[in-house]
């Protein structure tokens, strides 16, 4: 049985309500499972609230007009997100589907807002969380108009070491769990360019690709490339 309470209490929104107060809002979410790449919302959407992921991640993106992806971000469980609207009253601001299989609660706005009323805390927590999630949409910006595709796969890869990697006496070492289609659409380019940065890495001997492993050779080396 899903544990509603404990879910609300890992995020960063509500983690510090009583448990009262968490078991009186978990009442008022609604369950929903996703399927691998499962749409949750689209785009201009209506927003009616915001959701906690309690299992798996959700990636948010917007679509070009060629139909190419540019991821903006992935949570993962813990997280919330369509976070915005539940503020500013309007559309979600993009398309987020389950990377995996995922399971989410939804809290309506409502629901939320009448929270933030009782909770000063709760409103300082959203601020902090989107104040970050601004900084990474300004880092997005700064690398897709100013870094080459090299540039920003180096980065990408140096991120995911450092995240879920494993250090080894050879260097970090990280397992590819995404095709190279889906890498290029978070570093905003696409599969072949992506398939020829990575040989252009390894001939370069930044990294070493076994299959979908990838072993960074020099992690100071590779973080000097990526901001070069």
């Amino acid at each position: 049985m899903l544990d509603k309470i404990a879910a609300l209490r890992r995020t960063q929104l509500f983690g510090e309500l009583s448990e009262s107060e968490l078991r009186a809002l978990s009442e008022r979410a609604v369950e929903r499972r996703l399927k691998r790449d499962e749409l949750l919302f689209i785009t201009g959407d209506e927003a009616a609230g915001l959701f906690v992921i309690v299992k798996g991640a959700l990636r948010a993106f917007r679509e070009g007009l060629d139909g190419r992806e540019q991821v903006i971000h992935v949570e993962r469980a813990g997280a919330t997100i369509a976070e915005l609207p539940v503020f500013d009253d309007g559309a979600y601001p993009s398309t987020v589907a389950a990377e995996e299989e995922t399971v989410v609660l939804f809290l309506s706005k409502n629901d939320v807002k009448s929270l933030c009323r009782t909770y000063p805390e709760i409103p300082v927590a959203a601020l902090k969380l989107l104040a970050g999630r601004l900084r990474k949409c300004a880092e997005l910006v700064e690398a897709l108009s100013l870094r080459e595709v090299d540039q920003r796969l180096a980065r990408w890869l140096l991120s995911e070491a450092r995240g879920r990697g494993r250090r080894t006496a050879k260097g970090f070492v990280l397992d590819l769990t995404l095709t190279n289609q889906q890498i290029a659409s978070r570093i905003g380019s696409v599969r072949e360019v992506v398939s020829r940065a990575l040989a252009r890495l390894q001939q370069n001997e930044l990294i070493k690709v076994d299959g979908r492993k990838v072993t960074i050779q020099d992690e100071q080396a590779m973080a000097v490339f990526a901001e070069a």
